[in-house]
């Protein structure tokens, strides 16, 4: 059995992962761009789409004020590792939607699929959901139809988040996940985009996918972190 599938190792690492990301928030030196946008939408209140890439996912609550922003939920894979994930975002105060089911069994993962909708949509009535549109298992970076109709289905405004940092641990991951490490330089660039009228989905997709690529990219020219 894998460690992490091990529910006392899993809640462990979870605790221990959630204490290394808030001392490595508080230590870095963060540069805001765009925030704007992004404060706008906190100030309005309602719901709000906030994606961002796989990769940068132990990064994203740098991104939510919870004292002042719209209350988040992420939206977590059924997978072992996607429980980890819940438990560790968990305890910095971002509760999980559960159902982008990772399971082979075709079924199952239609299962999984529908409930995540569903709940995804129960939420944004109320506030945020995160979402990393190339998860649970990729390909990296290439973002996958649930983030827009989402956005199409709700009515919701999505919020396209870069975030970086830089000294960081690069995991050998299918996604190359980046882990902070402290007293470094951090970024954080917003986008807004709103579901065009009449839009085919795929196409919202494809030109949603270069815009985070876009300010992700941005991310990384700030903090000077390689982009891989």
């Amino acid at each position: 059995m894998r460690p992490l599938r091990n529910p006392v190792v899993q809640a462990f690492f979870a605790w221990a992962l959630a204490w290394w990301m808030r001392f490595c928030f508080a230590t870095i030196r963060w540069t805001h761009q765009n925030e704007g946008v992004a404060e706008a939408i906190w100030k309005q209140g309602g719901g709000v789409l906030c994606a961002f890439w796989h990769s940068r996912i132990s990064l994203s609550p740098a991104s939510w004020p919870l004292d002042r922003a719209q209350p988040v939920k992420g939206l977590v894979s059924l997978s072992p590792d996607g429980q980890f994930i819940a438990r560790a975002m968990a305890l910095l105060g971002i509760p999980a939607v559960r159902g982008s089911s990772a399971n082979k069994d075709k079924a199952d993962r239609a299962k999984g699929g529908t409930q995540a909708l569903r709940d995804g949509l129960r939420q944004l009535k109320v506030g945020a959901l995160a979402v990393t549109p190339d998860g649970p298992r990729g390909p990296a970076r290439q973002m996958a139809e649930g983030l827009p109709l989402l956005a199409k289905l709700s009515g919701a405004p999505t919020l396209l988040i870069g975030i970086s940092c830089n000294p960081a641990i690069r995991l050998n991951s299918w996604d190359k996940a980046v882990l902070p490490l402290p007293f470094g330089k951090g970024a954080i660039v917003w986008d807004v985009a709103d579901y065009p009228e009449g839009a085919d989905v795929a196409a919202v997709a494809f030109a949603w996918a270069e815009r985070l690529d876009a300010v992700e990219a941005e991310a990384d020219a700030i903090t000077g972190l390689k982009r891989v």
